[in-house]
Formats: C-alpha cells, sequence, structure tokens
C-alpha cells in the first residue's frame, strides 16, 4: 500500500467514524430547556465537537491499524471469496 492509498483510505475511514460518532451524547435545546432564538428547537444545546474529534480519531486509528493488518499481510485476499471470479479468468 502506497503512502497515498493510506492516507486516503484513513481519511475515508475517518470520514465515516464521524458521522458515525456525531449524533452520540446529543441533547436538543428544547430537551435541554434553553431554545436560542433564531435556531430550531432540534439543534444541539452543547454539540461536544472536541470531544468526537478526540474519539473519532482514536476509533480511526485502531479501525485503520486493523484494516491495514489485513491488507498488508494477506489475511484477505479475494482468492479467498468462493464466488469471486477473477476477471482474467472469465
Amino acid at each position: 500500500m502506497t503512502v497515498t492509498s493510506a492516507i486516503v483510505l484513513f481519511a475515508t475511514i475517518w470520514a465515516i467514524t464521524f458521522f458515525c460518532v456525531l449524533p452520540f451524547g446529543q441533547v436538543s435545546q428544547q430537551e435541554a430547556g434553553d431554545v436560542e432564538p433564531g435556531t430550531p428547537a432540534s439543534a444541539p444545546s452543547d454539540a461536544q465537537i472536541k470531544r468526537k474529534l478526540v474519539i473519532t480519531t482514536l476509533t480511526a486509528i485502531a479501525v485503520f491499524a486493523l484494516v491495514y493488518g489485513v491488507l498488508a499481510y494477506d489475511v484477505l485476499t479475494l482468492d479467498d471469496i468462493p464466488w469471486f471470479t477473477p476477471p482474467s479468468a472469465r
């Protein structure tokens, strides 16, 4: 795996993880009882973005290490998938 593909893979894993972590612990302004004028009641009262960025980064590092290990050490290859026929064999 080249450095560029590793960076792209990590960025993709990080973005997917961020969107998965984003809704955790969200309390809307309506639930908190403090709706700011001009904002929707469903807007978060405290988004805790720094905390979610740290959780996302740590989780993405762990997932990337797992995926990189599988790819770098050929733990799972296309030949291991029984229903996959390589294009050259068709």
